[in-house]
């Protein structure tokens, strides 16, 4: 997962806030809670392409 910058923001501040700036209260609790309803849509579609795929038959997994 090299390049993605996700440990680059520590000391510039917050994505999405600007240099210099920190969020109160409430900026966190909101974007905490779109993060939160994101990950979820993440987690229905990881659930999805699972059930989609199905469990392997054993003729599946002797070939691989």
């Amino acid at each position: 997962m090299c390049g993605h910058g996700h440990r680059e923001h520590g000391r510039r501040g917050f994505r999405g806030f600007g240099r210099g700036s920190f969020p109160n209260r409430e900026e966190w609790l909101e974007r905490l809670q779109a993060y939160q309803q994101h990950l979820e849509e993440e987690l229905r579609n990881v659930q999805e392409v699972i059930e989609r795929l199905g469990p392997s038959s054993p003729q599946e997994t002797a070939s691989v």
